[in-house]
């Protein structure tokens, strides 16, 4: 009997990252690099460590540079040659990543909750892995994907150990007894890299004001569906500038903790926004 497919990765990249508008005011936070590439590029190969190639991006502000990135991918990353005339272009090596990266413009102004629903046709099997555009972390994934599929609930998110900032996690022992999206203080917290049964899609709606944090997330939470892994590893969330800086400066120095993945895999190239920049000082 042939083995069910790999589930589909989920990663919400529309937001506008307006706490970093010095990096993102032309270019959506996703793209933001950190050793020229794209953060959404090192999120994508977390996953892809665990054997997770199937990608859903969720688009919204500037999604078109993301998708320019992905269509121009493999041009970029390969030896090539064009004929001039017929316009061919023959591939000499393979050096682009193996992913299926299925790219969905979700709406400008959608939520969280909103995005995830406007993807809901591209999804199939029993369950999907979820993420934000913006976190990256040392994660064993596929530990995560079989405590999820252990204990049977609907929902599993990951509870990290940062400065509180982010979604406090009230548990007992694994279960998630309440949700609350921004407290004042916490020991664990919510990192995101959830792993969610397909019926979590009921709980989200078109509505662009559907934010998966609140009523999806403390309904779930309410209703004992919602369980936490703890990770007492490396997790960062590139909120600002200064903690873009943070991960920029642990990649220089080759102490990347998030950096999980055989380095002897195809690199991807820089994004097009660099190379233009790039072009432009070496004009100059």
């Amino acid at each position: 009997m042939a083995s069910p497919p790999s589930p589909k990765v989920v990663i919400l990249c529309g937001g506008q990252g307006t706490r970093m508008r010095e990096e993102t005011e032309y270019r959506p936070k996703p793209m933001v690099e950190v050793g020229g590439r794209p953060l959404l590029w090192h999120i994508m190969k977390i996953y892809a460590a665990a054997g997770l190639t199937d990608f859903v991006c969720c688009l919204g502000y500037r999604g078109s540079m993301i998708k320019q990135y992905f269509l121009e991918y493999r041009n970029l990353a390969a030896d090539v040659s064009v004929n001039l005339r017929s316009g061919d272009v023959a591939y000499h090596s393979s050096e682009s990543e193996d992913w299926n990266v299925t790219l969905v413009d979700t709406g400008e102004e959608s939520m969280t909750g909103a995005r995830l629903k406007r993807v809901a046709h591209h999804l199939d099997g029993d369950l999907f892995l979820c993420t934000y555009g913006d976190g990256v972390a040392d994660l064993d994934v596929a530990a995560v994907l079989d405590f999820h599929r252990a204990h049977g609930r609907m929902a599993t998110l990951t509870g990290v150990h940062p400065p509180s900032r982010f979604g406090e996690l009230v548990h007992e022992q694994a279960q998630v007894a309440r949700f609350a999206e921004k407290p004042a203080g916490s020991t664990l917290v919510s990192g995101g890299f959830f792993v969610f049964d397909r019926r979590v899609l009921e709980r989200v709606s078109f509505d662009p004001g559907c934010v998966l944090e609140r009523e999806p997330l403390e309904g779930l939470a309410a209703d004992g569906e919602l369980m936490v892994y703890e990770h007492r590893g490396f997790w960062q969330c590139a909120d600002t500038v200064r903690d873009v800086e943070l991960l920029r400066g642990l990649w220089q120095t080759g102490r990347a903790p998030w950096r999980i993945w055989d380095d002897r895999r195809p690199v991807a190239p820089a994004s097009p926004l660099r190379r233009r920049r790039s072009d432009l000082e070496a004009a100059a």
